[in-house]
């Protein structure tokens, strides 16, 4: 069905959703027709932690950002990009959610974590988490199935979180599965670096309560994501679709703000700024 639409030329703009590597084979070919394409590829995103941060609000934007849907959303949180000066109080607050999440069938009311959609996401979670040990990470909570006695044909995947010191391979993929990575930094440069220092760029935040940060993140010196937040998640869930960042459309992200005013994106034309 997917190379029928590919090819029709009746399909006059074609819209895909998933990996980099699907966007490579699509483009080409809708493009050897004349066709038009609209791709929304893949998506590492990261969250930075600034030392003026509200953590009751980070632990919030960050836990339904980054386990709900059990990580399968594009604009899913994959990194947190924290301040030396808070990364272990943050990883310990972010630990102890983790660990009171509620798994299950995600039609069930007050259920935030449901299954993987195949066993083959479970075994990538799985690789990329002993990947990031090898590497000198450290695995902080979860991992492994959860209820495989009771549901054997679904794959419910307990969320995890990794404690690196560095963007290592393993963090730099996407893994699409609720696989966290935790890292520190030393200045708000590095920390933007770390941001924009993955082949996948969707959407992005940053959690501070000074405004000079939140001008400088959305700045042309900040995040190069499609999609940019400003104390909130990364999985901008209001917005809706993004244009892609590195990975699609150039004309410059969507901006999100939350709990911080006068703040203003003048750069990007496009773009939108939600209060």
């Amino acid at each position: 069905m997917g190379a029928a639409l590919v090819e029709h030329p009746g399909v006059a703009l074609l819209s895909a959703t998933g990996s980099t590597r699907m966007g490579r084979a699509v483009g080409p070919r809708v493009a050897e027709r004349f066709g038009r394409s609209l791709l929304e590829l893949g998506g590492n995103n990261a969250s930075i932690v600034t030392p003026s941060a509200d953590l009751d609000l980070v632990v919030r934007g960050i836990v339904f950002a980054a386990a709900g849907t059990a990580g399968q959303r594009c604009t899913t949180t994959r990194r947190v990009i924290a301040h030396t000066s808070v990364i272990e109080e943050l990883t310990s607050r972010l630990a102890e959610a983790y660990e009171r999440l509620p798994l299950g069938n995600p039609m069930a009311e007050g259920i935030l974590v449901g299954p993987l959609i195949h066993g083959g996401s479970y075994a990538q979670m799985e690789r990329s988490i002993s990947q990031a040990s090898d590497e000198g990470g450290k695995l902080v909570v979860g991992g492994g199935r959860a209820f495989e006695d009771e549901a054997p044909e679904a794959y419910y995947a307990r969320p995890a979180i990794v404690r690196v010191d560095e963007q290592s391979d393993a963090v730099r993929q996407e893994t699409f599965a609720p696989v966290l990575y935790v890292l520190p930094y030393e200045d708000l440069a590095q920390a933007i670096e770390l941001n924009n220092g993955v082949p996948q760029g969707l959407s992005s935040s940053i959690f501070t309560s000074d405004r000079a940060e939140a001008e400088l993140f959305v700045s042309p010196d900040g995040s190069d994501c499609g999609i940019v937040n400003v104390n909130v998640g990364t999985s901008g869930a209001e917005i809706g679709g993004a244009f892609g960042g590195r990975e699609g459309d150039r004309r410059g992200p969507r901006v999100r703000f939350g709990r911080l005013e006068g703040v203003h994106a003048p750069r990007h034309q496009h773009g939108q700024l939600l209060r």
